[in-house]
């Protein structure tokens, strides 16, 4: 869980950053999340556009990515899902 201080903090971090991964009308595929994946790893905070048009759908989408991909929502306006993971420790 993220505090509201942080949740601010990586929300201004995103405004900045361009969607590094789009998921379009076949969902969540196996190759979107290791995109994702590889995506989170190198950068920690990133941008993922979501194609599907319902409201409903782009929120089971955007709750299923970060499910699968251990990272946090930080927040999801629209078609546009900014999710973080922390880099781990070496």
């Amino acid at each position: 869980m993220l505090s509201p201080r942080e949740r601010v903090h990586l929300k201004a971090r995103a405004r900045s950053l361009a969607p590094l991964v789009t998921v379009g009308h076949a969902g969540v595929t196996p190759v979107v999340l290791v995109e994702t994946a590889r995506a989170l790893l190198a950068h920690e905070l990133i941008k993922v556009r979501i194609g599907a048009a319902d409201r409903n759908e782009r929120s089971f989408i955007a709750k299923d990515l970060a499910a699968h991909t251990d990272a946090t929502e930080v927040p999801r306006v629209g078609k546009v899902l900014v999710p973080w993971k922390p880099r781990p420790t070496e």
